[in-house]
């Protein structure tokens, strides 16, 4: 602690002045009138009178700088040491200062009032006692001693309960300052899991137009692919590859709406659009519109699956066929099964294409990240490899949860 902070510790208000002026006011209007009725005509009152209001008059330093308070009062009971041969009323202020330097001086520092205080608890007994013949008898040794033991405890008394005082108003700033550190703990923990929240609200937002997009995307230049080679020979064939493509548009704008109407800052809007997401009753159709060289199996009864279930369900496949259509080649075809079980749903895409080559196996794009995401954060097990014989195997089982 540095010098300026010791003699004139922080915290003191202008409020604390008229307290503390008020304080010794008081205590000079007890013990000060004793030695002015005597009047100032004998020399020995006078100077009596002058050392009490010395002892007196520091007080008024108590909380702006407990030290030099100290300080003033040492010297004005040496004063009182060399012009009093008997105990004077001002060493009510004693106990005071004991008080206060332990409640508002830290540490080491604090000590030094204790040390002050039995230097003169020794000294001052021996003064009194030894001034007045008339009271040097037999039990001048025992009374001596108790003079000590009094003054002494006009010392130590108050320091103690100073430095107690202390002490709890310590251990209740360090208890504040613990909480307060446990709220800003609290608040940054709630920070980063809303953070963490929002991340995964992304990357799902992200995998699900990645899903939309891609596949929409894929179907549409197939069938326009298709559409432009047989559009001569078969005009029919390129009306409804049409079709297939604005069909396909449409769907995918809605289902961009629903995932991006959440975003919304006004949930009331009424262009938002909340349709439901697809789920295992759509598979079928979206089997049948993604292309006519993709076979769709179905073994067993659809369970009654939640919602998110069917969902991913229906990406799975929806992503299986996408790459398909990316990378299988124009004369690849595929087969899509999905057998339903009592615990679990399995969702097998097998094609005979060249997806093994234009995709490395270990190299896997943002599809089959995302694939594996979903099927992982619904407890269930994902293979994407390729097949000995050619082509391209995606597998996922699925537990049903109820």
């Amino acid at each position: 602690m540095r010098v300026f902070e010791l003699l004139f510790p922080p915290g003191a208000t202008r409020h604390d002045w008229v307290l503390d002026a008020a304080l010794a006011g008081g205590i000079g209007l007890l013990t000060l009138p004793a030695y002015g009725l005597r009047g100032i005509s004998h020399p020995t009152s006078s100077i009596q009178l002058v050392a009490a209001v010395l002892m007196v008059l520091p007080l008024v330093l108590r909380r702006h700088s407990p030290l030099l308070m100290l300080g003033g009062v040492t010297i004005a009971g040496l004063v009182q040491f060399a012009v009093s041969d008997q105990p004077m009323a001002t060493l009510a202020v004693i106990p005071v200062v004991a008080y206060t330097v332990a409640r508002w001086i830290p540490g080491r520092e604090a000590r030094l009032v204790v040390f002050v205080g039995i230097v003169g608890s020794i000294l001052g007994p021996i003064r009194w006692i030894i001034s007045n013949p008339a009271y040097i008898s037999v039990k001048t040794a025992g009374t001596l001693v108790l003079a000590w033991f009094v003054c002494m405890g006009l010392v130590i008394t108050p320091y103690a309960i100073g430095r107690r005082a202390r002490e709890s108003t310590e251990a209740d700033q360090d208890r504040l300052a613990a909480a307060e550190e446990r709220y800003e703990r609290l608040l940054a923990q709630r920070e980063q899991e809303a953070r963490l929240a929002e991340s995964r609200a992304r990357s799902q937002i992200a995998r699900e137009l990645h899903d939309i997009v891609a596949h929409s995307l894929s179907v549409m230049v197939v069938q326009a692919e298709g559409g432009r080679a047989v559009a001569a020979k078969k005009p029919e064939a390129a009306q409804e590859a049409l079709t297939t493509i604005a069909e396909t548009g449409r769907e995918a704008l809605s289902e961009m709406r629903r995932i991006v109407g959440v975003l919304r800052e006004d949930p009331d809007d009424s262009q938002v659009d909340f349709a439901p997401a697809p789920g295992l009753e759509d598979i079928p159709e979206l089997v049948s519109r993604a292309s006519d060289r993709a076979v769709f199996e179905v073994h067993g009864q659809p369970p009654k699956a939640p919602a998110a279930l069917g969902l991913t369900v229906y990406r799975v496949v929806q992503e299986a066929l996408t790459n398909f259509l990316k990378h299988a080649g124009p004369e690849a075809t595929a087969r899509v099964t999905i057998t339903y079980g009592m615990r679990d749903i399995t969702i097998d895409v097998l094609d005979n294409g060249a997806g093994a080559d234009a995709e490395p196996p270990g190299t896997p794009g943002h599809g089959l990240r995302g694939m594996n995401e979903r099927v992982a954060s619904m407890g269930g097990q994902l293979v994407a490899r390729a097949r000995p014989g050619g082509g391209f195997q995606i597998t996922a089982v699925l537990p049903i949860r109820s």
